[in-house]
């Protein structure tokens, strides 16, 4: 007969909390690595969301009935503050959706060291280690990705007093500070610790402030290596190797990531961090001057265009994200590919605001996988190609980054659009792009300006392609004859 003071710990079930613990490191391995891929990316997700499901479960038998009430509403109000949250944020705001579900994961870490160094237990050196580490590295992702996300969404701008050089001197203080108040805690005085946390929100504030906007999506991918530093250890405080082990999934892939977007943008993490924003000081006049000899059209002459095209292809930027136009642009290249023409994306690692920005906006209109190509491998193929219809990108088809030393923009790899026989470029203005650098592809000879919202130029391309009888099959032409 079972004693009913068992069921506090549940000892008494056969299923026990370590294999439910491996079965979601398993499982959160897999889906992070299903993460790489688009084809396996939805899955992917479903795949890490169940391992975190199962991890939950494994604490509940861990903690036993006592801890049930308050595990499961936590978990409950995180799930659904985590849902509406992320149902209401646009396609255009995933990087600042990113930046606070990173800020978020930075706090829970800190919260748990500062709850776990009230324990008694916690004496030995490793855990105050540990301790210290998740403190510090969890106030800096949690205060630095509050500031990346204002400054994405634009309530937030730069103070000028922050580009001063003396800021590095600021921040040098703030973290010899910090690291000095950790190892007085390391010593065994805690009291140091409300302080350290303190620094380290300042910190945070005070490295992130002064990056550009142009820099920030690099800035929010370091940010999410920093919040799984400070999850691993978080799992050290707590003893959890799941925690330790999903923490340095992340962070290493944060790490990969950044490396990635660092070389997309031809800049290295130290000028990111200590250089201020890409384009800003060093952008001359010549890069901001007024254009010449651009040539612009309507759609009714893309229309003309496209219906002599053989091969077409679309690079989608983050004025489609604004404009949400995937779906027009869907509709677009389903009449073209009707008409036998063949149709591809040309996907930049940087184009909207992170990497998969524009995938994930792509897939939304289910656009078939295989049709979206990286940078490297569509790059040769444009002198082939016959139209390129460039929607909202501006950067990250700038031909300055190949062609011109002297800009901001030069050794950044880019598409190479301008060698298509023919490029339009949908734009609503001549603005500069986020890099604050003109673009010298709308000069081309073989470049005509469609001005206008992505979406409404796109639904009148669609129509007039119609009324050229592109995308009809013949029993659609008998019809009409």
């Amino acid at each position: 007969m079972i004693n009913i003071n068992s069921f506090n710990d549940l000892s008494w079930l056969p299923l026990t909390h370590a294999p439910l613990d491996l079965a979601a490191v398993l499982l959160l391995a897999l889906g992070i690595k299903g993460l790489g891929k688009v084809r396996s990316a939805r899955a992917a997700n479903r795949l890490a969301a169940l391992a975190l499901a199962i991890a939950v479960l494994g604490l509940l038998l861990q903690q036993g009935l006592q801890g049930w009430p308050w595990l499961l509403a936590g978990a409950v109000a995180g799930s659904l503050l985590g849902v509406l949250v992320a149902q209401k944020a646009a396609m255009t705001a995933m990087p600042q959706l990113v930046a606070l579900f990173n800020g978020c994961g930075g706090m829970a870490s800190l919260l748990v060291a500062l709850a776990a160094a009230a324990l008694p237990t916690q004496t030995g050196l490793l855990a105050l280690v540990s301790i210290v580490v998740s403190v510090l590295v969890g106030g800096i992702t949690f205060s630095g990705s509050l500031v990346a996300m204002a400054k994405l969404q634009e309530w937030l701008q730069t103070p000028a007093w922050m580009l001063q050089p003396a800021r590095h001197w600021v921040n040098g203080l703030t973290a010899a500070s910090a690291l000095a108040l950790g190892w007085w805690v390391c010593s065994g005085h805690s009291i140091a610790l409300l302080p350290l946390a303190l620094l380290s929100l300042l910190l945070g504030v005070g490295l992130t402030l002064p990056i550009g906007g142009a820099d920030m999506p690099v800035v929010i991918s370091l940010l999410n290596s920093y919040s799984g530093v400070a999850a691993a250890a978080a799992g050290f405080v707590v003893g959890s190797e799941l925690l330790i082990v999903a923490g340095a999934m992340v962070g290493t892939a944060g790490l990969i990531l950044t490396q990635v977007m660092c070389n997309a943008m031809n800049r290295s993490l130290t000028s990111v961090l200590f250089g201020g924003a890409l384009g800003g000081a060093s952008a001359t006049s010549a890069d901001q001057g007024e254009y010449s000899g651009v040539t612009s059209c309507s759609p009714e002459e893309c229309a003309m265009t496209l219906e002599q095209a053989q091969r077409v292809v679309f690079v989608p930027g983050y004025g489609l994200a604004v404009a949400q136009a995937q779906h027009s642009l869907k509709e677009v290249a389903q009449l073209l590919e009707r008409h036998g023409v063949e149709v591809s994306y040309a996907i930049h690692p940087v184009a909207g605001r992170m990497p998969g920005h524009m995938n994930v906006l792509l897939a939304e209109a289910d656009v078939p996988y295989d049709q979206l190509i990286e940078m490297e491998a569509i790059n040769p193929d444009f002198p082939r190609t016959d139209v390129v219809i460039v929607l909202g990108a501006n950067d990250v088809v700038n031909p300055q980054a190949r062609t011109d030393a002297s800009s901001p923009l030069f050794g950044m790899p880019v598409l190479h659009v301008e060698e298509a026989a023919t490029v339009f470029v949908v734009k609503r203005s001549l603005g500069a792009g986020y890099a604050g650098i003109r673009n010298s592809l709308f000069e081309c000879p073989n470049t005509s300006m469609i001005f206008g919202d992505a979406k409404q130029v796109l639904n009148g391309l669609a129509q007039e392609l119609r009324e050229l009888g592109v995308g009809k099959t013949t029993k659609d032409l008998a019809k009409v004859a």
